[in-house]
């Protein structure tokens, strides 16, 4: 019985092969989305799954008020795992303190600079780490370090990396005890290219760490733990919350710390915190594709019934005679779901060719490195699944429907279509085109939001602007270097940063003055810098002076920005004298607002102070007068000279800064891909929609054109219901989506208004692509003979 229903249906294809070309196309691109966003959700909700004890990994963070508000971190101080460890230690059966390190790795001329971190040995009880050599117990001894796949390639080649020796920043020796392979990109320690014991960083931070005049006050440090089996999370946050408020002296108890668990499920999905309260975070990308994926898959399936239904009075007489000789209305119905079936079939294997050839553009795209595992049972499975749901879905309205005539009316040849059948059909054209205009111009807002932001002045001039992380080596020969390179020629100006200008690295709440209001806990961002880093960066002063070495006292200055000196609620805050960890500063300049953090935040009260000693990174204004490629040459050249054994790599600063954007501009970009395959899809059944109108209309057009109606005549009336349509949706989708538009720039501090003309610009184009896809069909049908139309009759 399947078989015969499937030649019927096969026949039923090649009968009717213009139809059948855009159904399957149809469902093959909405498939396509589909399978695609699909595959991205996965690798997202499947984020950090390849450790074994997800459901009970967890991290220690913080809420703490900060200038008004609850903020969230991920940093503790120093002594926050100790503490958790001495008093709730039936709680968790593992914790592990951590702090990031960034080390030069050398084995004989082999070097390597990664991003690593210290970690207490616990942490291999917490995470899994699938080791290629080695054990668990590798940070048992403190000089030991456990080397990640790529990074033990890089140093030792093939060979095993075991046991041998290797140089840190020439500083110390230690030994290869584990090598463990690489973690998956979806991953919080994708970057982890290396791991060192925790005692090593004791003994390399022994004395800072011993004379630290209160250990509960900095926070750098990250906590992990697994949880005791019998622990609920909950309970346990509520017993730890006040872990730290009990350490801290009165002034920093302002900040009302509340030490909280944030689970590893919700590290990814969930990272975005508003006033201690979780409020999301990925996840919104998650919901927004999956629900766009499966818009555009309805609006192929909505295709498939319309063009089914539109062909109800050819199929008439087949369903009258099928009814007549005996069949039932669920074998009909069973029939017409075959055909849909086999249709969403061949759809589905031009959808796999698709997704084959499409994958790398979209991972690049979406920044991703997804795989399909074509081998795998479980991902056919899911895609027979997937196409028997698309198969059922597209065609069940078609089958109820087409089987319900009644044979008597169809066999004497009086059934006729009500004209009410086609106000489904009409319907599901306007849902298609709202979900396709409001796709685009949810689009066109994203642009408008991304340059809006990007359009913003930064305060400072990236032209040309690199910065390079040093050794302290290198640090040593800070003003030999400058001397070289400006002598060559390859730089115009070289200054000395604690932190990348695109990037806020620490915070203080230690800074006061006269007057100010103590009941409200104040932290503010902090740069260290060298005396040029202003001429460096060329930021604008717009009160008081720039740093200078003409001043013997300028450790004892400070430069701020607009935002800071508000703060002082006073119109000159030059001279103006603060307190910093018991010394006194003074105000020396006010700098414009920079962009240092987010493009899309209002600028933060920004303090700048010269220290020249240990800073991270070099700032350098390449020369003008030569080309990149030769500046740099040379910069390396003169850095490898002073530290020959650091590898030379640096970042530009407008690239870092244009990172910032690329959340948004790769929503942008998919969305714009996506809106534009569901205006395809739609103009598809378009398209076959207004041939079969064409047709069941010949008769008609031939009649008026006897009477002398003009092809002009023709079109416009041919057109005009598809018009209605259109602007049916339009009117549909614009309140509808400046709604949902609005209320998602709402999450903004700095953001665009929607322009008048995004809903100009999206009506007039869809209305155009409208008239351009039925117009060949009316114009087609308008130019034919009248005989040809009326010779039957």
């Amino acid at each position: 019985m399947i078989r015969n229903y499937l030649k019927i249906a096969w026949r039923n294809l090649l009968k009717n092969k213009g139809f059948s070309i855009i159904n399957i196309g149809g469902l093959a691109l909405g498939m396509t989305v589909a399978i695609l966003i699909g595959l991205w959700v996965y690798d997202e909700v499947s984020f950090d799954s390849s450790h074994e004890k997800k459901d009970r990994i967890v991290q220690v963070m913080q809420h703490m008020k900060r200038n008004g508000e609850k903020k969230t971190q991920p940093w503790n101080p120093y002594p926050m795992a100790s503490e958790i460890r001495k008093l709730y230690s039936s709680d968790f059966e593992h914790l592990a303190q951590s702090t990031g390190s960034y080390e030069v790795l050398k084995s004989g001329s082999k070097k390597a600079f990664n991003q690593g971190s210290f970690f207490e040995e616990e942490i291999t009880d917490i995470l899994t780490f699938d080791f290629i050599s080695g054990t668990k117990t590798a940070l048992k001894e403190p000089y030991s370090i456990m080397l990640s796949e790529r990074v033990a390639k890089s140093l030792f080649g093939n060979e095993s990396a075991l046991d041998k020796v290797i140089s840190i920043d020439d500083k110390y020796d230690v030994k290869v005890t584990a090598v463990y392979s690489d973690f998956p990109e979806n991953s919080t320690f994708k970057d982890l290219a290396y791991v060192m014991p925790w005692k090593l960083f004791q003994i390399r931070e022994a004395e800072w760490i011993n004379t630290m005049e209160d250990p509960w006050r900095p926070n750098f440090t990250f906590t992990y733990g697994l949880l005791a089996k019998n622990a609920d999370l909950e309970t346990v946050s509520a017993k730890i919350k006040d872990t730290r408020l009990r350490n801290l002296n009165e002034r920093l108890a302002l900040q009302e710390p509340e030490v909280f668990l944030h689970p590893m499920s919700k590290w990814h999905l969930y990272e975005k915190f508003e006033n201690g309260v979780n409020a999301g975070g990925s996840i919104e990308y998650v919901w927004l594709f999956g629900i766009v994926g499966l818009f555009v898959l309805f609006l192929a399936c909505i295709n498939f019934m319309n063009l089914s239904t539109a062909q109800s009075e050819r199929k008439a007489k087949e369903v009258g005679i099928r009814k007549a000789i005996g069949s039932k209305q669920k074998q009909l119905v069973f029939q017409y779901l075959s055909e849909s079936v086999l249709t969403a079939t061949f759809a589905l294997i031009i959808s796999i060719v698709l997704c084959f050839a499409l994958l790398p553009s979209f991972n690049e795209i979406a920044g991703k490195q997804i795989t399909i595992e074509w081998l795998n049972p479980i991902f056919w499975s899911i895609l027979i699944a997937f196409t028997l749901f698309v198969g059922l879905l597209s065609g069940s309205y078609p089958a109820l429907y087409l089987s319900s005539f009644k044979p008597v009316k169809v066999l004497k040849g009086t059934f006729k279509a009500s004209r009410f059948v086609a106000l489904p059909r009409k319907a599901l054209v306007v849902v298609q085109f709202t979900v396709s205009i409001g796709l685009i111009i949810g689009t066109l807002v994203v642009f408008q939001q991304i340059n809006f932001a990007k359009n913003r002045a930064l305060g400072y001039s990236q032209d040309n602007l690199i910065y390079i992380r040093v050794t302290p080596q290198t640090h040593q020969n800070f003003e030999a270097i400058k001397t070289e390179l400006k002598n060559a020629g390859h730089i115009e100006e070289m200054a000395a940063s604690s932190t990348p200008p695109t990037y806020i690295g620490s915070t203080t709440t230690g800074i006061d003055w006269d007057g100010r209001d103590n009941s409200q806990s104040l932290e503010v961002p902090f740069f260290y810098v060298s005396e040029d880093y202003g001429k460096t960066i060329d930021w604008e002063i717009i009160q008081g002076r720039d740093f200078s070495k003409d001043f013997d006292d300028e450790r004892k200055s400070f430069i701020v920005n607009e935002a800071a000196a508000a703060l002082f609620n006073k119109d000159n805050v030059i001279g103006q004298m603060t307190r910093w960890d018991g010394e006194s500063f003074e105000i020396v300049g006010v700098v414009k607002n920079m962009i240092i953090d987010s493009p899309y935040e209002q600028s933060k009260p920004m303090f700048y102070l010269v220290d020249n000693s240990g800073m991270q990174l070099f700032d350098l204004k390449l020369s003008g007068d030569k080309s990149i490629d030769k500046s740099l040459a040379g910069v390396e050249s003169i850095f490898q000279k002073f530290d020959p054994e650091t590898p030379f790599s640096y970042e530009f600063v407008d690239e870092a800064y244009a990172t910032k954007f690329d959340i948004l501009r790769r929503l942008s970009k998919l969305i714009n891909i996506f809106a534009t395959l569901a205006i395809l899809i739609s103009c598809l059944g378009l398209f076959g929609l207004a041939s079969f109108m064409a047709k069941q209309r010949s008769k008609e057009i031939g009649v008026r054109k006897v009477l002398g109606a003009t092809v002009a005549n023709l079109w416009a009336m041919l057109s005009k219901d598809f018009i209605i349509l259109i602007c049916i949706s339009m009117l549909i989708a614009a309140p509808l989506s400046a709604y949902f538009m609005t209320d998602w720039l709402s999450s903004f501090d700095y953001k665009t208004d929607i322009a008048w003309w995004t809903f100009a610009v999206t009506g007039f184009g869809a209305l155009a692509i409208t008239l351009a896809t039925v117009s060949y069909q009316s114009i087609k049908a308008a130019i034919v003979n009248p005989v040809e139309s009326l010779k039957s009759d």
